[in-house]
Formats: C-alpha cells, structure tokens, sequence
C-alpha cells in the first residue's frame, strides 16, 4: 500500500476524476432529457438508475482491458480507413443520438406551437432505462479508453469512475430540474446532443475531431445563453 504516498498517484487520481466529469456531461446532458419523458415521480429513479448503468458499465469495462483493447483492432478496410468495432460502436451510438436529438427537438417545437398530437404518451421506465443503458456502453467505451491510458493502477482508475458517478449523481437532480424549467436551455441542450452524435460518427468513420473544440464551442454557448438567462431576469425584475 506504499503507492497511496505517492504524490504522482493523488495527481493522477484528480486529474482522471475530472476528466471522467468532463466526459460524461454528455451522458449526464442525455439522461436529464431522456428521463424528462417520464412522469414526474419517475424522473429521479430513472436518473438513478442511469447513472448505476453507467458506473457499473464503465467498471465491467475497465475490468476487461484485454478486451476493451480488442475492439481497437481493424475488421476491415474504407477507402484506407481501417474499421474496428470500436469504430463502429461509435457510429450506431452518433446515429441514435441523432435520431434522439431531433426527434425530441420536433416534439419540444410542436408542443411550443400547440400542435402536438394528443396521442403522444410519456415513455414508460424500462424505455428510458433501455436507452440510457445503450449510450451508457457508448460514452464508456471513451471513458474507460481514456482512463486506461492515463494511469497505470486499476484501484485509481475505479476510483476515479467511482467518484466522477457520485458527483454526476449529486447534480443529476439541480441539472434536469433546471433543463426543464428553461425551454431555451433544453433546446440548447439537444443542440448539444445533436453535436456530440455528430462527433461519434466522424470520429468513428476517420475524423478525429478534438474533444477541446467540441467543449470550447459547448462552452460558449453555454457563456451565451447564461448572459440571455440574467437579462431576461432582469427585464422581469424591472
């Protein structure tokens, strides 16, 4: 146990937690909507229950490097793009997310208009459990890859996830309510969706996109709509 002195251990340890943190905003971003389709006394579980699917995927994971290490090998060859299973993991889940995104973007606009059809009924638990738990294994997959390649010990890197999950878990509740109440920023959070599906399948198909400009431009925006949110309180106080 001499390595829990270590100073270089503690560094990683912290470094990896908030890199977790930043890596599964999208995931926490995806449940608060995806969970938002339940009823009321629901929506708390269902986050719940989603972000156990998600510690416990990224722990069975990490658990089997060999393997996770295997998806990284070609199948077989694009236009001189090797394809590997991780590739195509990635592609389904940019696809779903895509799909998801603008389904979610057309019922948020028919409901703003008044138009939604009446026969549109709130998704049930397993539903939204079954979805979360598909992007769960798709967000991990980065998650765990990254996590393997910045430390060297299994016990950090569990810690890391461990922790990273608490914290998401802590502010799934104050971020879905928040989501919800601001329609501009639900909107804006799909956008998001709609970015990041759009980043898996360039990713998966070749096109390395940095992760530092998909969260600069997450970012600005956020900066952006943050600004419109105090001015518009303001115009109500005055």
């Amino acid at each position: 146990m001499s390595w829990l002195s270590d100073p270089e251990i503690w560094a990683s340890l912290l470094t990896l937690t908030v890199l977790e943190i930043v890596l599964g905003i999208d995931n926490l971003v995806f449940i608060a909507l995806t969970a938002g389709r339940l009823p009321q006394e629901s929506r708390a579980k269902a986050r719940k229950i989603g972000l156990c699917l998600a510690l416990i995927t990224r722990l069975l994971l990490l658990g089997a490097i060999s393997w996770i290490v295997g998806l990284t090998h070609p199948l077989f060859e694009i236009r001189g793009h090797m394809v590997s299973w991780r590739d195509l993991v990635l592609i389904a889940g940019g696809l779903f997310l895509l799909y998801k995104g603008t389904v979610e973007i057309h019922h948020g606009m028919e409901e703003d208009s008044g138009t939604e059809a009446p026969t549109r009924r709130k998704a049930s638990l397993l539903k939204v459990v079954l979805e979360i738990m598909v992007l769960d294994i798709v967000f991990s997959l980065d998650s765990v890859i990254t996590a393997v390649g910045m430390a060297e010990h299994y016990l950090v890197m569990a810690a890391a996830i461990v922790i990273a999950v608490i914290l998401m878990l802590l502010a799934s509740g104050p971020l879905s309510v928040f989501i919800h109440k601001h329609p501009t920023v639900k909107m804006l959070a799909l956008s998001f969706l709609l970015l990041v599906g759009m980043t898996l399948v360039a990713d998966g198909a070749g096109f390395h996109v940095p992760k530092g400009y998909i969260y600069a431009a997450i970012g600005f925006s956020i900066a952006v709509e943050t600004l419109n949110q105090l001015a518009a309180s303001r115009k109500k106080k005055g």
